[in-house]
Formats: structure tokens, sequence, C-alpha cells
């Protein structure tokens, strides 16, 4: 796809993977639509996004309400005419799968698979009849290979992925001009491992127990020596110009996860964890 003056709408626009993503979408001519939760760092990104010249709007987003996905499609639509891109990069990463309350896995579930099949559902029919167009859905390694204390965030991510592998195949017979990309990146210096900040309060004050807060600590060093948003911004930009399904910004521990993975369905040992290594590119 050629990027100049195209439209993106980017869910989890605000921070993290989604603004880093905005900024090179906006250095390529790409108009911007950001969705987020939390009002005012979307004001901010806007903000600072269209100091540098982009074409920016922001629309208060969240992403396991239908409505408001529809509403981002059709704001959209009103401000730039057009939509050619739909970044499906909300998410939050919570709750292992011993201990972790049902309600607790709604939320996740609802936030990263909903999300992604509301943004499918907005966006992806006037894809096909416009015959143009790109989804992209944030996966994980996470999505390749059960980790330890992280049953809720693995299993949502899988589904990610499974949808996503579904939608290529639909795509691919359809014969549009439509594709999708899984993004399966390892630790990356985001506000992940805060998903707490935006848990709704009836649940935050059920859950987060010194246990749980540990768990979190763990994580953030994890992802403190994660890769560059950068750099999952530019291997994102690079799969929509050449309509690449998988974006794998470590991609030698995605691959030897899933050759492990194969090797335990052959009667091999179980995979070994190693988080260190999901730190590197």
């Amino acid at each position: 796809m050629e990027l100049q003056g195209k439209t993106a709408v980017i869910t989890g626009g605000a921070s993290g993977i989604g603004l880093a993503t905005a900024r090179q979408f906006a250095r390529s001519g790409v108009n911007l639509v950001l969705g987020d939760i939390e009002e005012a760092p979307l004001k901010l990104a806007v903000e600072g996004l269209r100091a540098d010249g982009a074409n920016v709007i922001g629309v208060k987003t969240d992403v396991s309400v239908e409505q408001d996905v529809v509403a981002m499609r059709d704001a959209a639509l009103q401000e730039f005419g057009a939509a050619h891109i739909i970044f499906n990069n909300a998410g939050v990463g919570v709750g292992p799968t011993i201990g972790t309350p049902k309600k607790v896995w709604d939320w996740v579930m609802a936030v990263n698979v909903d999300g992604v099949i509301n943004g499918i559902n907005a966006f992806v029919p006037m894809f096909l009849e416009q015959n143009e167009g790109h989804v992209i859905n944030t996966g994980s390694l996470a999505g390749l290979g059960g980790v330890p204390g992280m049953g809720a965030y693995c299993a949502s991510k899988f589904a990610v992925v499974g949808i996503s592998e579904c939608l290529f195949h639909e795509f691919a017979l359809s014969g549009k001009n439509v594709g999708v990309s899984a993004l399966c990146p390892g630790f990356v210096r985001t506000r992940i491992n805060e998903s707490y900040r935006n848990m709704p309060k009836e649940l935050l004050d059920d859950y987060v127990t010194p246990s749980e807060q540990a768990a979190a600590d763990m994580g953030a060093n994890a992802v403190a020596n994660g890769i560059e948003v950068a750099e999952v911004a530019t291997a994102v930009e690079h799969a929509v110009r050449t309509n690449s399904f998988w974006i794998l910004t470590h991609q030698r521990s995605a691959v030897r996860t899933t050759e492990l993975r194969a090797a335990w369905m052959q009667g091999g040992p179980p995979p070994r964890i190693n988080l260190e290594k999901a730190t590197k590119s």
C-alpha cells in the first residue's frame, strides 16, 4: 500500500506502540484517527502530533464497546472521507491462570479479543467494498506459546493470532486487495505492565493483591529491558507497505518458541521459558 494520503485508525493510540506507529505513519503522510480510553493522554498525543504537522483527530474509545469503535470509524469518514488501515492495538496484560477471578478474565478478553472483533466488524466490510485496506492486530509472543503467570493474557493473544490467520485466509479467498498482519512482539518498552490503571474500580478493589503487585513488578523489569516502541512502529509500517502477515520484532524468539512447541507435540520435552530472551529483538 502506498501510504501518502491514506487514513489510519489506531486503538490504544495515546501511548506505547500505538502512539509510536502514529508518529511513523504521520511521517509518511498518513491521516490519523487515534482512539484511547485515557482521555488526558489522548489529548496530549493529538496535540503533540499536530504540533509536528500531522493531520490527526482523537476519539475517546473503549474498544470493548462495539458502538465506540463504530463511532471511531464514523469520525474517520467524517474528518478524512475514508479509512484504509485499522490497527487493533489496544490491550491489557494481567491475570495468571490460577486464582484470577472470572470477572477479570472477562475484562481481559473484552479488551484484547472483543476489541479486535469490533475493529474487524467496523472496518473490514468497508475495506472489501472499496477493494483496499489493511488490518493490523496486536498479538504477542505470548500468543505463540504459554507463559507462567500470564494465563488470561496468553489466552487472549492466542485468540488474536487465530483470528488473524483466519482473516488472512478469508481475504485470500475473496480476491480483494485487503491485507492483514499479526503483530507478535516480545517485550517492548510500553506501559503494558501498568494495565491495572485502566481496570474498572470494582475489579481493582477486589483483585490487586501484594502477590499480584509482585508479579507486575517482575513484568516491569522485563518491559524496561525490552526494545523501543519506534522499532515496532517501523516494522508495522513495513508490513503494511509490503502486505506481510507476520510482524515479528523478536523473530528468533518467535520462531524458536514455535519450533520447541512443535517438538513438544511430537514427544519432546516441554519448552523452558526464558523471559530475558524475549526482551531482545
